[in-house]
């Protein structure tokens, strides 16, 4: 599957890294300007090339790195490209001061994104991975966890089997409204880190799992890193 990353930001710089050892050719990258998404890719060293939006909305898959404040505005936009893609939900709304939610408990990102492409198939991920964490996505022997959810199982399956290759541990959150506890444990997990001073490099792990893929070794090992600046 081509898969479309649209945003030039930290998210959308750590998703590129990312997806590109294991899709290299069938990731396009793009953001509001494409000579500055060109620049952004050559700083990362890779051997790729932007597109412009609409080439890039054509992908199977579009991940949007946009503020949840613009997303939706972007998708009503985008309403009828986005017709039958996945469209992968990265966002958390945070207020303007990143200590509360924009939406009430009986919602959450991704269902008022569903609402606005009703259309689409959207997929929850990645939703409590930090910018950083995509540099260390195993930490102390463990790999960071990324809950995937949606109302489409065809989509769910899908995503999931795309990020399989990806040094992350890909679970199953079923429905997209369990959307509304997986973007509320970033939320607090946040808080947690500020206190703990180890902010912004925090990522969940179910415990009790095994870690497909990951050697034994590589399970028992610890990492120290030091603060994030």
């Amino acid at each position: 599957m081509k898969v479309a990353i649209i945003g030039t930001g930290r998210m959308g710089q750590g998703l590129l890294k990312t997806f590109y050892p294991s899709y290299r050719q069938n990731v396009w990258f793009t953001g509001r300007d494409v000579a500055h998404a060109q620049r952004v890719i050559e700083e990362l060293g890779l051997p790729l090339k932007a597109v412009p939006q609409e080439e890039a909305l054509q992908a199977d898959v579009i991940i949007p790195t946009l503020w949840f404040r613009d997303l939706l505005p972007w998708a009503q936009e985008h309403r009828e490209t986005l017709k039958g893609k996945i469209v992968i939900d990265i966002t958390n709304p945070f207020n303007e001061n990143f200590d509360d939610f924009t939406t009430a408990y009986d919602t959450s990102a991704a269902e008022e994104l569903q609402k606005v492409i009703p259309d689409s198939q959207v997929v929850t991920a990645f939703k409590n991975t930090y910018w950083v964490v995509f540099d260390t996505p195993i930490l102390q022997g463990l790999k960071s966890d990324v809950y995937v959810a949606s109302n489409s199982d065809q989509a769910r399956g899908n995503v999931m089997q795309l990020l399989k290759p990806l040094p992350f541990r890909v679970l199953d959150a079923g429905l997209l409204k369990n959307s509304r506890t997986i973007e509320r444990m970033t939320l607090l997990s946040s808080e947690l880190a500020r206190k703990a001073g180890s902010h912004p490099r925090i990522a969940f792990n179910l415990w009790g799992l095994e870690h497909e893929g990951l050697p034994r070794e590589k399970q028992d090992k610890t990492v120290a890193l030091k603060p994030v600046s």
